[in-house]
């Protein structure tokens, strides 16, 4: 049954997107996998402390996107094929680069000016992952 021990509690916008935003990652990382049942509306919103309907409208959404399907008797199950495993990544990514431009348009930065920002520490990243040489 898919975990929501490590859900992270703090972050911006509604939670029924962080719920899905934390589906999403999983299937990404691959800790989610085909088939593997996703615990009840009622046990994850008691588990994160929020409302049961907000819980049912990210797993609404989910089964919208492919990502889950319920069955008789409302046990859930996730849906992993390859391609939602590389749309879902895709998506996160996304997700994250959109994040970091909001952040740094709001900081006032220019778009060549991030650009440059973004590829010293791209650049300083994988010298430090080689042990100092970069490429």
């Amino acid at each position: 049954m898919v975990s929501f021990a490590g859900f992270p509690a703090e972050g911006e916008g509604p939670i029924y997107l962080h719920i899905i935003r934390y589906i999403r990652a999983g299937i990404a990382a691959g800790t989610i996998v085909d088939g593997d049942e996703m615990p009840s509306r009622r046990m994850v919103s008691a588990t994160l402390g929020v409302n049961p309907n907000t819980v049912q409208k990210a797993y609404r959404l989910l089964e919208e996107e492919g990502l889950m399907v319920s069955r008789s008797g409302a046990r859930s199950f996730a849906v992993v094929t390859p391609g939602s495993v590389e749309a879902a990544r895709t998506r996160l990514r996304a997700e994250e680069v959109g994040r970091v431009v909001s952040a740094l348009r709001r900081s006032g930065m220019e778009k060549a000016d991030a650009l440059e920002l973004i590829s010293r520490i791209w650049d300083e990243d994988a010298a430090d992952e080689k042990g100092g040489e970069a490429e």
